[in-house]
């Protein structure tokens, strides 16, 4: 294994979304949850225990008002992280197709269950 630096990182709203996300992934990562919320002290707490500053970020939230807010702020703490998205007519993306999901991943270089991009 390699330390935790090479470990990428995914933000996402809530469990579900982690568990869809999760079960597509055939590498390790970090996924965490914001629960939808953000805070200043939240934030500092995710940032020390990921080391998020030293490690590659990934913003993966819903296309909704909520999730384009977080995505607003967390982009503001973390401005080199990378910006994932799913189409807005899915709006969550715990209710995007896995195979919709796999491709955005494989855009960003993860890999995957190729059994999800059927």
């Amino acid at each position: 294994m390699g330390n935790l630096h090479d470990k990428k990182v995914i933000i996402v709203e809530g469990l579900s979304d982690k568990l869809h996300v999760q079960k597509i992934i055939r590498e390790e990562i970090d996924i965490i949850c914001t629960h939808g919320t953000f805070g200043v002290e939240k934030f500092d707490e995710m940032l020390y225990e990921y080391d998020l500053d030293y490690r590659d970020v990934y913003i993966f939230v819903d296309a909704d008002e909520s999730g384009i807010k977080l995505r607003r702020q967390l982009t503001v703490e973390l401005p080199n992280a990378i910006q994932m998205y799913i189409p807005e007519e899915y709006q969550q993306v715990e209710l995007t197709p896995e195979n919709i999901i796999a491709n955005e991943l494989v855009k960003h270089n993860f890999q995957i269950d190729p059994f999800y991009l059927m």
